[in-house]
């Protein structure tokens, strides 16, 4: 290696300014290079078949799960591992999470993973659960959320979410036969999201929501 090779290096590797900018760099081009594509490809911008918009309710539900950490402990996220596949399913795909805002994959397991939890127990053994953890499940470390079954929901708030997904998903909703994107929300669905909520218990909401999970592809 000559001299002047020598110095190029030596001038980079002392001067702490120009270190950081051409890393800064080529950080950047690489990420633009990996990310980029990915908005352009089927499989990550084009919801899987049967995947459906939540309901109101489910909408409700899942803002709860949010408030409450759910999240924190659990994931949403099948890896294509055996060990997970014969345990959860089927492993997850991008387009089943394309109207997804905040992702909820999660990272950490303390509970098992819920992303096909929809239909796997009844709505019963979801209150039990939910209520009182160690009376289906005895060596669950989980809290009671016990007093979700006391708080009903007022709807004030929720066509107010509906639009706002509509706003967030736009580029990745439906098309009619024209071409023409297909909103999440209509406006009835919007206009009747107060009425569909109000009365019902954030319990409820929260058994809608993780009853919906995991339908769309199985």
């Amino acid at each position: 290696m000559s001299n002047k090779t020598i110095n190029r290096h030596e001038k980079v590797e002392t001067n702490v300014g120009l270190f950081f900018t051409l890393a800064i760099l080529a950080i950047s081009i690489g990420g633009l290079v990996e990310i980029t594509p990915l908005f352009f490809q089927n499989a990550t911008t084009i919801p899987v078949t049967n995947l459906k918009p939540y309901t109101a309710l489910q909408m409700e539900g899942r803002d709860i799960y949010i408030r409450e950490g759910c999240h924190v402990c659990h994931s949403q996220m099948i890896r294509p591992f055996r060990a997970e596949t014969e345990r959860y399913g089927h492993y997850s795909v991008a387009g089943e999470g394309v109207w997804e805002h905040p992702f909820l994959w999660g990272s950490k397991r303390t509970g098992p993973d819920l992303a096909r939890v929809g239909g796997r127990y009844s709505d019963a053994w979801h209150f039990a659960h939910l209520t009182d953890p160690r009376s289906v499940v005895p060596e669950s470390n989980m809290p009671s959320f016990k007093w979700l079954s006391e708080t009903e929901l007022t709807g004030e708030l929720t066509a107010k979410k509906l639009t706002t997904f509509n706003f967030l998903t736009s580029s990745h909703q439906r098309k009619d036969a024209q071409g023409k994107r297909i909103p999440l929300y209509s406006a009835e669905d919007i206009a009747g999201a107060k009425a569909a909520v109000k009365g019902k218990t954030e319990m409820q909401a929260l058994i809608a929501y993780l009853q919906s999970l995991g339908h769309a592809l199985k």
